[in-house]
């Protein structure tokens, strides 16, 4: 049997969504078909595989995210905004979604063009926290962090948003070994569940520039959750407002900071596509 992915992404960072009202899952071993069709050279390619199955106690849908790697991760602000997308269009919910993460619930609130069709969407991204057990960091102190590898010291702050990550401060993004130090940088061992590593600079503006590893993924084009810790640590350091433009290389995200995050930015639909699991047996299913 065929399953339907509808592939999406929300600036570069791009997601395969899986829709269904009352099934549990599109394979037996769902990590497995994670790796398999997130492969970008065996498989379909993207940065995680996302299930979309219907909500309860008041939530209109739930979200299970796995990582390209197969992992369960708890959120992603990227992702939960591609599936507010397929939730839309398959009569979920209407321009407001009610959505249950491994993060907690959360309100997404949708932009349509004139034909409906869902253009952009803004998540409430619930509060950051720097309380290093909620993050979770084995360290005394979230903030003025310092870490190491092959020679170059950096410098920053960890932050959760209900995933964990490492806000490192760099003179330029664009020269910062994100993907020869990233992997590094994720398994931390301050940090029990690994992290995610952003490498930030003031834009001059009011805004920041940011690259980012993402646990379990790579590098990647955008991170949500990654431009809420960005935005929130930046903030923080007097470096930024209330309302934060983050550069990602996919594009631009808004980050609003009060109580709770906001997060918005635009929602692409790519294709559709049929998927055999089983014509995926001979690669990365054996």
């Amino acid at each position: 049997m065929s399953e339907r992915l509808a592939k999406l992404h929300a600036t570069g960072n791009d997601f395969l969504v899986w829709s269904a009202r009352d099934s549990a899952a599109p394979a037996a071993d769902v990590e497995a078909f994670a790796r398999a069709v997130c492969d970008r050279h065996t498989g379909i390619g993207a940065d995680g595989l996302i299930l979309l199955t219907p909500g309860a106690d008041g939530a209109d849908a739930t979200m299970t995210l796995h990582n390209a790697d197969g992992h369960i991760a708890e959120m992603s602000g990227n992702g939960i905004r591609c599936l507010a997308w397929v939730a839309a269009r398959d009569g979920f919910a209407g321009d407001t979604l009610v959505v249950d993460t491994g993060s907690g619930r959360r309100i997404v609130d949708l932009t349509r063009a004139a034909d409906g069709i869902v253009t952009a969407a803004t998540v409430d991204m619930g509060p950051v926290t720097f309380t290093p057990a909620e993050i979770p960091l084995d360290a005394p102190s979230a903030f003025d962090l310092t870490a190491q590898y092959h020679g170059t010291e950096y410098h920053g702050d960890a932050a959760g948003m209900g995933n964990p990550h490492l806000v490192l401060l760099v003179d330029d993004p664009t020269t910062a070994r994100v993907t020869q130090h990233g992997p590094h940088l994720e398994h931390d061992p301050r940090f029990p569940r690994r992290t995610n590593v952003e490498f930030v600079a003031p834009d001059g503006h009011g805004g920041v520039r940011m690259r980012v590893w993402e646990r379990g993924v790579g590098e990647t084009l955008s991170c949500g959750t990654g431009a809420c810790a960005a935005a929130a640590v930046a903030h923080r350091r007097g470096l930024a407002g209330d309302r934060v433009t983050v550069h990602v290389p996919g594009g631009d995200l808004v980050v609003e900071i009060g109580d709770t995050i906001r997060l918005g930015g635009p929602v692409v639909h790519v294709f559709d596509v049929d998927v055999d699991p089983s014509a995926l047996t001979n690669g990365a299913l054996a």
